[in-house]
C-alpha cells in the first residue's frame, strides 16, 4: 500500500486536502478515489486514509484509523558528515534513514571538495530533506530525520552542547575501539573524503570525542559512515 508523508495534523475521521508535495506524489502514483493508502506526518505513528477526490487543484482524503506503530532505531544516532560529492550525499542521506538515523548535519571542513553557502546551500538542504521523506515513505518510518542546515566544523564544535551522550571521532587511531552497539544517544562525526586534518581531529578530542575504528581498511567516506551506524545501530543484525 502506497505510504504518503503528509506534515499537517491528522486526526481519525477528518477530510483534507493534501499539501502539494504529498498531493503529486499520490497523482504520479495514479491513485483514484476510493483508492486506500499510509499516511504519516512524522509526529509518531501511521494512519489508514482513502483518496476521496482527485482534481486539478490537487487530492483529498478522508483520515481513518491511528496506528501507534514505530519502526525507530533502539538509540538516537547523529550524523556529522564531511560532505562527499552530491550523488554520494544523497545516497548517504537515503541509506542512513533506511537505517535510523536521528538527523543529519552536513559539514564543510578543511579537505572537503563540496563547499555550499546561501541560496546554493538552503537548494540542497531542501532536496536532502525530500530524499529523507522519499526514504521513509518507502521503508516504512514514521519519523522524518532532520537534516540540518550545512556548516562549517568550527561552527559545529562551537555549538555542541555540553553533554548530549556519547561522541565518537572515526579514524585509525591506534587506541580507536571498533565501533559497536551504542547504549545511549550517540554522534558521530567521520571526515570527507581525504579525512579530517591533524588540527580538526584534535578539536574533536577537545571537545570530547573518543576515537572509534571500522577495521584496517580504508572506505569511501559514505561507505565508512553507514558502516558505522550500521554497526552502531544494529550490531547483530537489523531486527526482523
Amino acid at each position: 500500500m502506497p505510504r504518503i508523508h503528509c506534515p499537517t495534523p491528522l486526526a481519525q475521521g477528518s477530510e483534507l486536502a493534501l499539501p502539494a508535495a504529498a498531493a503529486k506524489h499520490v497523482q504520479v502514483l495514479r491513485l483514484q478515489p476510493g483508492d486506500a493508502l499510509t499516511v504519516f506526518n512524522g509526529e509518531g505513528g501511521e494512519w489508514d486514509a482513502a483518496v476521496t477526490r482527485m482534481h486539478k487543484q490537487g487530492v483529498d482524503i478522508r483520515v481513518g484509523t491511528h496506528h501507534a506503530v514505530e519502526r525507530e532505531a533502539p538509540q538516537a544516532i547523529h550524523m556529522a558528515l564531511g560532505m562527499p560529492a552530491n550523488e554520494r550525499m544523497d545516497w548517504l542521506v537515503e541509506k542512513a534513514t533506511e537505517l535510523g538515523v536521528s538527523s543529519i548535519t552536513p559539514l564543510m571542513t578543511a579537505r572537503s571538495v563540496v563547499r555550499l553557502q546561501g541560496e546554493r546551500a538552503d537548494k540542497r538542504l531542501a532536496h536532502w530533506q525530500a530524499v529523507a521523506v522519499s526514504a521513509c515513505e518507502q521503508c516504512g518510518r514514521n519519523r522524518v530525520p532532520v537534516i540540518h542546515p550545512i556548516q562549517t566544523l568550527s561552527s559545529w564544535f562551537n555549538a555542541l552542547p555540553a553533554s548530549d551522550g556519547a561522541r565518537w571521532l572515526l579514524g585509525f587511531a591506534p587506541d580507536a575501539a571498533l565501533v559497536g552497539a551504542s547504549p545511549v544517544p550517540t554522534t558521530i562525526l567521520s571526515g570527507p573524503e581525504g579525512g579530517l586534518t591533524p588540527e580538526e581531529e584534535t578539536l574533536a578530542l577537545q571537545h570530547g570525542f573518543a576515537w572509534r575504528g571500522l577495521g584496517p581498511r580504508v572506505l569511501r567516506a559514505e561507505t565508512a559512515a553507514i558502516t558505522a551506524l550500521t554497526w552502531a545501530t544494529y550490531p547483530h543484525g537489523c531486527p526482523g
